[in-house]
């Protein structure tokens, strides 16, 4: 999920990780390399994909029944509480926007209309103040996170919502455009991003994935793979009754007659 061209080396740094631990445990049939190529919103998960990360929202509506839950993400982040993240309204550094509300009748920008923080989260933010009418006075799907921050950056769009883990990255990758841009006002919370697997992976093979992606999480030798991606922790996934929940601010923004983010 966190995949800007400029993180290619960190992510490949932690599939490393992966894989040694892997073969620790006896699974050797892996790929030598990350697939960078594929879609960020693909058609479905394929069947003999072995390790991505997945958007929760979407686990639970166009991929529902395609992908196992491995373990969920900790991330150093002043906007993550253990394994949650939330998305964060991006504006103009020098906007006069001060809250939420001044949004009312701004250019919005946002990812994916599959997407929790792009699309889910702030309908559910907005929906609380939107009185059951349209809020913003254009809206824009661009199917890019980062492009949207762009677009603030350089004065397209007034406002966009991005995950926050997601602007981190921008931040420590892009600091010039980062800079003048500012977090105006957060989300509801989320579950962090899961790791996932196929439905289809054997229980043994699952089994060896959490285990490895647990080692990975607390050897010493792999601190500097976790650092590179802002990794605190990486925790089990007890109960899936918060990816589950995701589909409850759908249904609460639809009761304050806001189904859509418009």
């Amino acid at each position: 999920m966190y995949n800007l061209p400029e993180m290619q080396a960190v992510n490949g740094a932690l599939w490393h990780a992966l894989k040694v631990e892997l073969s620790r445990l006896g699974v050797d049939d892996v790929p030598d390399d990350l697939d960078f190529g594929r879609r960020p919103v693909p058609a479905e998960i394929e069947m003999d994909t072995l390790f991505t990360q997945v958007c929760g929202y979407p686990l639970q509506t166009i991929y529902r029944g395609q992908a196992a839950l491995l373990a969920a993400p900790v991330y150093d982040d002043p906007y993550c509480e253990g394994a949650t993240h939330c998305g964060v309204f991006i504006v103009g550094r020098n906007s006069a926007f001060q809250r939420l509300e001044d949004l009312r009748g701004c250019r919005f920008a946002y990812n994916s209309r599959h997407s929790n923080s792009g699309m889910n989260l702030p309908r559910r933010a907005i929906a609380d103040i939107a009185g059951g009418k349209p809020f913003f006075s254009t809206i824009a799907e661009t199917h890019s996170h980062p492009g949207n921050i762009e677009r603030v950056a350089r004065g397209e769009i007034d406002a966009t919502c991005v995950d926050c883990v997601t602007y981190a990255f921008f931040a420590r990758h892009r600091p010039a455009l980062a800079e003048a841009t500012r977090v105006l006002a957060t989300t509801p919370p989320s579950p962090s991003i899961p790791f996932v697997t196929t439905v289809r992976a054997p229980s043994d093979l699952k089994d060896a994935l959490r285990k490895a992606l647990f080692r990975v999480a607390r050897a010493e030798e792999w601190s500097d793979a976790r650092a590179g991606l802002l990794l605190r922790d990486i925790v089990p996934i007890d109960d899936e009754t918060p990816y589950e929940n995701l589909l409850r601010y759908e249904s609460e923004a639809r009761a304050l007659g806001y189904p859509e983010l418009q």
